[in-house]
């Protein structure tokens, strides 16, 4: 049967980054950016939805939208970014077994760890990748969607612009504006306050005028009057104005304290956790030291997938039918290590001092890609085919 030549010459020599080498970095890079540019696009479209009908609903426009849609996107790319080295190394051997180069390269006397050694340096350059990322742009833009977010959320010239419907900025406020003018004027204003216990207020004015002030933003009410319910006895009371300002935001704002979330925080902050810092932070030791160490080993795990995916490619012989049984091999042997993330996340949250608990995950992986890459290295009888 005759055999297609494989692209590149190999070299078996002592060069530091052969020809074999830099050719197959070239091709897992580029796959790599695909896969990626693919499998964020995906997870992207489906998280901005969700985050296009809250911003949306809240009377934000696009560019609060797009602002947000960016911050997420560190996040996003670190968690795509180890199944898109997975999968791209799966390709790209699969590709070299289908193409018979695998055959032509161990002919040329490619031993399994040489043929795997460019692997291990993407490996190497996907943790770098995630470690940037996990622990620099992740929590600086997870700290700027929260501070965003707080902002959004108290700006109540989005929640209120919104002429023709009923606004409930709060479980105690009713707002309903029958036309907003081109200036910010509002005509015919009518809000209703239940905030007060056994009382209800009720403003109607011909003009308003939402304003800021340094206390917060304020409703500045022209002809108008206001209506005072009882609610035990009954009993309304009723106020004509000419001009009446209303502290909206006294009302809303009641507590602009900021909690801190564990992902915001520096790696190092992380990892010098003690009692102070989870009291002044009213956050747990325990949570804050496997936040700082799942970043360190998320970094570890990523070197180890292509790894075992290669290695899992090389276990059979060449087949017409491809390598559907290694790929599925290769599966198999990935999935079930987030189980074991997720026990010990589970274990350090409960006792502090498990914390290196939390790499069990990336010492299972090393484990299985060392025991593959020996099953690979296993002496064999060459590459035959499998008969049809």
């Amino acid at each position: 049967m005759t055999r297609r030549a494989a692209s590149p010459a190999p070299d078996v020599g002592g060069q530091p980054l052969g020809q074999y080498d830099r050719y197959i970095l070239r091709q897992l890079v580029t796959l790599f950016g695909f896969f990626s540019l693919v499998l964020v696009s995906v997870y992207w479209v489906n998280q901005a939805a969700r985050l296009f009908d809250s911003l949306i609903a809240d009377g934000q426009n696009v560019g609060v939208f797009l602002e947000f849609s960016a911050l997420t996107l560190p996040w996003i790319v670190q968690l795509i970014l180890p199944v898109s080295a997975f999968v791209a190394t799966l390709y790209i051997f699969n590709r070299l077994i289908g193409d018979s180069e695998m055959v032509v390269l161990q002919t040329a006397g490619l031993s399994a760890l040489r043929l795997i050694r460019p692997v291990f340096l993407f490996g190497l350059l996907m943790a770098l990748l995630v470690g940037l990322l996990g622990n620099g742009l992740a929590p600086v833009a997870r700290s700027q969607f929260i501070d965003r977010s707080n902002e959004v959320r108290d700006d109540l010239t989005g929640q209120l612009l919104r002429a023709g419907a009923f606004i409930h900025p709060t479980g105690q406020l009713t707002v309903y504006i029958r036309d907003i003018t081109e200036l910010g004027e509002f005509r015919d204003l009518f809000l209703q306050d239940a905030s007060s216990p056994g009382v209800e207020v009720t403003y109607t004015a011909t003009t308003a005028l939402l304003v800021r002030s340094a206390s917060g933003p304020r409703l500045v009410m022209f002809d108008g009057v206001a209506q005072t319910l009882d609610l035990e006895t009954g009993r309304l009371a009723t106020v004509s104005f000419s001009d009446f300002t209303y502290d909206i935001g006294g009302l809303i704002n009641t507590d602009r304290r900021r909690q801190i979330d564990v992902r915001e925080m520096s790696t190092g902050a992380l990892l010098r956790a003690d009692t102070g810092l989870s009291e002044a932070l009213n956050l747990p030791v325990s949570h804050m030291l496997f936040e700082g160490h799942d970043r360190i080993a998320q970094s570890l795990f990523v070197i180890f997938l292509p790894l075992i995916a290669a290695a899992s490619l090389m276990l059979g012989a060449f087949s017409r039918f491809g390598v559907w049984k290694q790929i599925l091999i290769a599966v198999a042997l990935v999935l079930p290590m987030q189980l074991v993330r997720n026990a010990s996340e589970a274990v350090v949250r409960s006792d502090a001092n498990s914390w290196p608990v939390a790499y069990a995950q990336p010492i299972l992986a090393a484990i299985v890609a060392a025991a593959m890459i020996a099953l690979a290295m296993r002496p064999r009888n060459g590459w035959r085919e499998i008969p049809a």
